[in-house]
């Protein structure tokens, strides 16, 4: 050993303890050893035990330990193994010089640990992992379903020879070539589909035609369009902004028995056999489905609301206004009332609402449902609309969401159609013209009341530091993952912190919001999920960014965005003034200034959306001969609607025409079942769409759609964000599952289960965020918008 002096005391316990115990260390953890071994030496000490050294290695390796037992469970297969166990279980290692063999021993009780506590049994845990699996987009090879069908088979000490192993095999092979078989049959029907609708289309003749075919006039034949007798089956916009139009002969033929009746001035007949008030060419037909889908006059399809003598009012403003009080007194003191949310939340709190005035009400959502045999009000989502059953008095909130692109056909649909003597329609501002057409449209009269905030809003004029955030401050960022990371960092501070993100269920949410009106949490932070419900005594919104994901760019927060969440600041009768601000770093507080003092912008398309119901859907189908949803959707967006329609627009209707895609492959399902099934709320971000088509080929098979369970429910002092976002997901899975079981209880039974297993997982998800430690960061999450 040198006898030179050694630059420090941590520099000689460093070569005492290496001579010692014959430990080489890299040079590129020197650096960290010796701040590790400098923190472990006791007062005046110039050496460490060796067993001290021996956990200093190993925290130091720690990282580089966990990178290659990923990349060992990655390459045999085991795409199951979450990188939790894999941490867990290098944790558990003390030998400084660890191989692969000792990650390996290491791992396997952490793993078989969790396998066992998956589920009760083998094959349940098989099932629960792959939907777990399914969620993240990861699909077990029959390799490494078989590894996997071994690794759960030891877990729970199965003796060999045991008949899991096989009988698992064989069910997963055949469900393997049920699902093969499905995409393949879903393909092939398609294409028959598309070929059945180009015939179509080449079939279509040219107005030239139309007077040969129906063996009339030129100009009777464009009165006769004009008045709404004959359908324009196509609008081809050509170059120059001239129109080609085309028509069905087959349906031109078919009215040939009516020329006579037309010639001697009748009405024309529609669907139905009603007779049609010719409008004079103001709504012109546009296709012989549309006709039958009578979306271009989609107000008469709400016969039951258009036979009352309506009228609506038109309640709007900011947040914090009262828009609500004048409504729900209204609705209490009538004899029967419908009172719509766009939230399962907000339902539930029209009830309370309506329970706090003397009135029981029903509850209907797409998954739940609470009979009060004895009332004649009922509190529902907006999708639950009851267009038949006549009341005093409706009312529907957030009317600004007429404008979603995904959910404002059902906003249409309820404004239109909601069987109310009396409608009281409440929302922004900025809801005014749209609601103004759509009374125009039903041919209702529209008293308007315009309210204004109770206590004043005003915008900060400094930044906001996150360590200057205070009781009652809510802070607000745009993703899952960055709620998280700005709760971590201020538990880290020793703050007391509630949650609000899109992912979590109304229960949880408002389990949270309750934590911090009643003090239990200092602050909150949320996404725009609190822009919309949710009862939050806020003295202070800040902004943690100013622009956000729309899901098709990252743009600036607009102008009503930051009214309708700024605007929760402030709330009446707890604070005397609402203050919003923005993050230190985040952005310009003038920007928030300028856009609460600014007019929102009014969309320039100014119709609204509409999408098919089940009525509509069968009549299409009934109309061109075919039992495909896909052809009847496919028909429906090829014809129903021209993109000039004066008065309408065609609501997007992707996912369902995805689901409807999917489910061709299905056979022994008929179309209104089909159409139940591509309305079920899911989400193809976690594989949803394939999850469904799987329980709709078990419920067409007649076999019974079991629950999903909780999964693995670590304790929640312990749980990752990884666990807490696979729980999140299951969440997601039996909210499918109980909407299915409403609509199909003989195949999707077991009702009282899946609500235990919501309950308990709501319960789990609660206990993990009202965790004041930080919770651990498993690296790689995905980003979520909400």
């Amino acid at each position: 050993m040198t006898s030179e002096p050694f630059a420090s005391p941590a520099r000689e316990a460093f070569v005492h303890v290496t001579v010692r115990t014959g430990l080489e260390v890299e040079p590129k953890e020197e650096q960290e050893v010796l701040r590790r071994v400098a923190r472990a030496l006791e007062p005046g000490a110039r050496d460490i035990p060796d067993e001290t050294f021996r956990s200093i290695l190993c925290v130091v390796r720690r990282k580089k330990r966990i990178s290659r037992l990923v990349d060992l469970t990655r390459r045999s297969g085991r795409i199951w193994v979450t990188r939790d166990e894999i941490e867990q279980a290098v944790g558990t290692i003390t030998q400084p010089e660890a191989g692969d063999a000792d990650l390996e021993r290491a791992l396997a009780p952490v793993a078989e640990e969790r396998l066992r506590s998956y589920a009760k049994t083998p094959k349940a845990v098989f099932e629960a992992i792959q939907a777990d699996l399914l969620d993240t987009g990861r699909v077990l090879s029959p390799g490494q379903t078989d590894l996997l069908l071994m690794a759960i088979a030891v877990a729970f000490g199965l003796p060999e020879g045991d008949s899991f192993l096989d009988t698992a095999r064989q069910e997963e092979a055949q469900r393997q070539k049920i699902a093969h078989t499905i995409e393949r049959t879903a393909q092939e029907k398609r294409q028959q589909e598309e070929k059945r609708l180009q015939s179509w289309e080449e079939s279509l003749v040219l107005f030239k035609d139309v007077p040969r075919i129906l063996r009339c006039s030129h100009k009777e034949a464009l009165r006769w369009i004009a008045e709404n007798r004959l359908p324009v089956a196509r609008k081809v916009r050509e170059s120059g902004g001239r129109e080609r139009w085309e028509f069905d002969p087959a349906e031109l033929i078919a009215l040939r028995d009516q020329l006579p009746e037309w010639r001697a001035g009748g009405l024309p007949v529609g669907s139905g056999g009603t007779k049609l008030q010719p409008d004079m060419g103001r709504k012109v037909a546009n296709a012989v489905i549309a006709r039958v889908a009578a979306l271009d006059r989609y107000a008469a399809h709400f016969r039951t609301a258009r036979s009352l003598n309506r009228r609506i009012t038109l309640v709007t403003g900011p947040t914090n206004s009262g828009k609500s009080y004048t409504a729900l007194n209204a609705l209490a003191q009538a004899e029967s009332g419908l009172a719509l949310a766009p939230l399962r939340l907000l339902a539930h709190e029209f009830r309370e609402a309506l329970a706090a005035r003397g009135v029981e009400a029903s509850l209907a959502t797409g998954e739940e449902r609470i009979p009060v045999p004895s009332s004649r009000h009922l509190a529902a989502t907006v999708e639950m609309c009851p267009f038949y059953n006549p009341v005093d008095v409706a009312v529907i909130d957030e009317a600004q969401m007429l404008f979603d692109t995904d959910r404002g056909a059902a906003w249409t649909a309820a404004i239109m159609g909601a069987p109310a003597r009396h409608l009281y329609v409440l929302g922004a501002p900025d809801c005014i013209p749209m609601v103004r057409r759509i009374a125009e449209l039903c041919g209702d009269p529209l008293d308007e009341i315009s309210l204004e905030r109770k206590s004043p809003l005003r915008a900060a004029a400094q930044p906001v530091k996150l360590t200057d955030l205070t009781a009652g401050d809510a802070l607000i960022a745009f993703s899952r993952r960055e709620v998280l990371d700005l709760r971590a960092a201020l538990m880290q501070h020793g703050r007391r912190v509630a949650v609000v993100y899109g992912a979590l269920s109304p229960e949880v949410r408002r389990a949270e919001a309750q934590r911090f009106n009643s003090g239990g949490a200092d602050i909150l932070i949320a996404t725009d999920a609190i822009g919309m419900g949710l009862n939050l005594s806020i003295k202070r919104v800040v902004f943690a960014a100013l622009k956000k994901f729309d899901g098709k760019q990252t743009r600036d927060l607009t102008v009503q965005e930051v009214k309708q969440i700024g605007g929760r600041a402030g709330r009446y009768g707890k604070h005397e003034v609402g203050t919003v601000a923005v993050l230190a770093g985040a952005g310009s507080p003038s920007f928030i200034r300028r856009q609460l003092e600014a007019d929102a912008a009014l969309p320039e398309d100014l119709r609204p959306f509409v999408q098919p119901d089940a009525d509509i859907v069968k009549a299409v189908a009934s109309e061109i001969g075919s039992e495909s949803l896909y052809g009847v959707l496919s028909r429906i967006h090829r014809a129903v609607l021209r993109k000039d329609d004066p008065n309408y627009r065609l609501a997007d209707m992707e996912q369902a025409f995805a689901i409807a895609s999917a489910l061709e492959g299905v056979d022994g399902l008929d179309l209104t079942t089909r159409w139940s099934y591509a309305m079920c709320p899911v989400d193809d971000r976690d594989n949803g769409i394939r999850r469904l088509v799987g329980w709709a080929a078990d419920h067409a098979a007649g076999r019974r759609v079991l629950p999903p369970g909780t999964g693995r429910l670590p304790p929640s002092e312990r749980a990752s964000r990884e666990e807490l976002e696979r729980a999140e997901k299951r969440h997601k899975r039996l909210v499918a599952w109980r909407w299915l079981a409403l609509r199909f209880p003989d195949f999707y039974p077991d009702r009282e289960e899946a609500e235990e297993t919501t309950r308990k997982l709501n319960e789990w998800i609660e206990s993990v965020l009202r965790q004041q430690s930080r919770t651990r960061s498993t690296g790689g999450s995905k980003r979520d918008r909400t």
